[in-house]
């Protein structure tokens, strides 16, 4: 007999996937619980019994999509090659996963202007970075003991490869006219590249 599916899990996914619509949709200031509990068919009582507000909301999305960005990063594997080229395959899987910010826009800006004031997504943003820099670093330490990198401190090497992405989505949330993030984000971790080689 197989197990019984987790209800709980299948409708917070299915609240989460109605917010990211209803925000897309109205914009994260217009958008408000009656939407997007008109979204998921459930009374707003019951929407409220999984998120007690927006910024509850905001939480779980971000929460989700950075889980699944980074199990794919540290499942990804890689043969042979340069560490240079380790790092790009990692950008690359990195540009796959931030195709979705498109459609998260009106949200991803929210969350940059929430996690000021909001201790909850601040924490989950901090964790996320961390576990990031967690896995690039000995990558960088790998490329210096080699002798693919100059000497540098490999933590302040990876803080500035997320430096890098990061700085590269907000630009783009501000003009996406002028910045185009996929491609972008992949040239400037190449031009970053070449200044740490040897």
């Amino acid at each position: 007999m197989s197990p019984k599916p987790d209800v709980s899990e299948e409708r917070i996914n299915q609240i989460l996937e109605a917010a990211i619509n209803v925000f897309s949709r109205l914009g994260f200031n217009k958008a408000r619980m009656d939407d997007i509990a008109e979204e998921t068919n459930l009374s707003k009582g019951t929407l409220y019994l999984y998120f007690k507000s927006k910024d509850d909301l905001t939480t779980a999305i971000i929460s989700k999509l950075f889980d699944s960005e980074f199990e794919k990063m540290i499942h990804s594997t890689y043969e042979g090659g340069s560490v240079s080229e380790h790092l790009m395959e990692l950008t690359e899987d990195l540009i796959k996963n931030t195709q979705s910010l498109i459609l998260l826009r009106p949200i991803v800006y929210e969350v940059y202007a929430a996690s000021f004031r909001n201790k909850k997504i601040r924490e989950v943003m901090k964790n996320y970075y961390g576990r990031y820099l967690d896995h690039v670093t000995p990558i960088i330490k790998q490329g210096i003991d080699q002798g693919e990198f100059q000497d540098n401190d490999p933590e302040t090497a990876a803080i500035a490869t997320a430096a890098i992405i990061e700085g590269t989505i907000l630009l783009w949330i501000f003009d996406p006219d002028r910045v185009d993030l996929s491609r972008h984000i992949r040239q400037n971790i190449q031009i970053f590249l070449k200044g740490l080689s040897k």
